[in-house]
């Protein structure tokens, strides 16, 4: 039992050895592995950055009013949590390399339905669609992330992340481009889900091709997640909520709580983004060196004293170097859960897809909670609840201890027992 009072995961039973059906994955292979797989999680976070920053002209052509927008705004996060239980299912079938090769294609490709829509009705029907390709090809990579991490025999699981949000800066700064140029939003995310679909295309031919034997039976198409990515994905949460918060927020609170300048508010949110960015590829070595609980344990303790800056800030220093250490703090979380949960039992992409769920489901409900709070109460009473979830970090981090060397699970790609690539 660890020291918070959370029992540690059982490990998983040891798993029949399974005779590799080609050339063993020499160091080398590893390698071109470890890379391809960076750069699909790289174009994955393109996708989402470069839509972002077109939504405005979405609004405008679709002629959606606020609140039409928030509800369409909502179908994406509905349509992955749908999608991502069928992941496991189409790896099953296509091979993990095939399967995620599809996956992340049909999400690049959605980019450009968006601005094609019309009307509300149109958006909705888009964003689901984006939605629930985003969230499959999600489970896609993070599984074969953590497969590709547990052969290696070191972390990577952060730095992935971290090529995630670095993917994120360049297509909203390609965005941006397009829009301080007056593009239209059709011919820009035509474009660019083009170029990021021969990119996916070119870095799935490197990823580790695992595929299922023979006699194993497909999983499920709907089932509910396991209890340990439950508890999992309770880190998850937490850290997501504090992120959602933070981006969508800090502006605000710095303009409203402490009466700064547009300019100086807006330099909150990039020093929250900057921050986890940077922590994210740096995270791996801090998690080989002390491990994912004491590494997480420390996160809550930065992200938590970012909290209360926040919260007792009187000056605008006060709270950019709280957003600052909060995006320190939970920058490697989200990898670590997914880690977690690629490892916590013999259905990996069940339970990373049940952690994805949470995690996409708080990053849903936190800005719209903060809202809540903030006109019941105040913003600063907002930033209270996040500074409470911040903390948790710190006392449930031992659900994310590793299973020891000798039980560890073989694979984490949702086909049950793959072949060796």
């Amino acid at each position: 039992m660890d020291g918070t009072g959370v029992p540690d995961p059982a490990p998983p039973p040891a798993a029949p050895p399974v005779k590799p059906p080609g050339r063993p994955c020499s160091p080398a292979r590893l390698r071109r592995a470890r890379w391809s797989v960076a750069v699909v999680f790289l174009v994955h976070g393109s996708v989402t950055g470069g839509f972002a920053t077109r939504v405005p002209w979405i609004q405008d052509h679709a002629q959606l009013s606020a609140g039409q927008l928030g509800l369409a705004l909502a179908f994406p996060a509905i349509g992955a949590s749908l999608a991502m239980p069928l992941a496991g299912r189409i790896s099953h079938h296509l091979g993990a390399r095939a399967a995620l090769r599809t996956l992340l294609a049909l999400w690049t490709l959605s980019l450009a339905l968006p601005a094609l829509s019309p009307n509300l009705y149109g958006l909705c029907g888009a964003l689901l669609v984006y939605g629930a390709t985003a969230g499959m090809a999600d489970v896609a990579m993070n599984a074969l992330g953590v497969e590709t991490e547990d052969r290696l025999g070191k972390p990577i699981m952060s730095g992935l992340h971290g090529m995630w949000s670095v993917g994120a800066l360049l297509g909203s700064a390609a965005g941006t481009a397009a829009a301080h140029a007056a593009t239209d939003a059709r011919l820009h995310l035509a474009v660019a889900a083009a170029v990021t679909t021969v990119l996916g295309a070119v870095a799935c031919q490197g990823v580790l091709d695992l595929r299922s034997t023979p006699d194993e039976h497909p999983p499920p198409r709907f089932a509910l997640p396991p209890k340990s990515a439950l508890v999992i994905g309770a880190i998850g949460f937490c850290a997501v909520f504090a992120e959602g918060a933070s981006l969508d927020w800090s502006a605000v609170y710095l303009r409203d709580v402490l009466g700064t300048d547009a300019g100086l508010a807006a330099a909150s949110t990039t020093a929250f983004s900057c921050t986890m960015a940077v922590a994210r590829l740096a995270g791996d070595r801090v998690v080989a060196r002390f491990g994912p609980v004491r590494t997480v344990r420390v996160s809550g303790v930065l992200a938590t004293a970012g909290g209360v800056l926040i919260v007792l800030a009187r000056h605008p220093a006060m709270a950019l170097t709280g957003f600052a250490l909060i995006g320190l703090g939970i920058a490697v979380v989200v990898p670590l859960a997914f880690a977690a949960a690629g490892r916590s039992g013999p259905a990996p992409s069940q339970a990373i897809a049940g952690v994805a769920t949470i995690t996409y489901t708080s990053g849903l409900i936190a800005p719209s909670a903060i809202g809540s709070i903030a006109q019941a109460t105040s913003l600063t009473g907002s930033f209270l609840l996040v500074t409470v979830l911040a903390g948790g970090l710190i006392a449930g981090a031992g659900v994310l201890r590793a299973p020891g060397r000798g039980t560890a699970r073989r694979d984490a790609v949702p086909t049950g027992d793959p072949k060796r690539s």
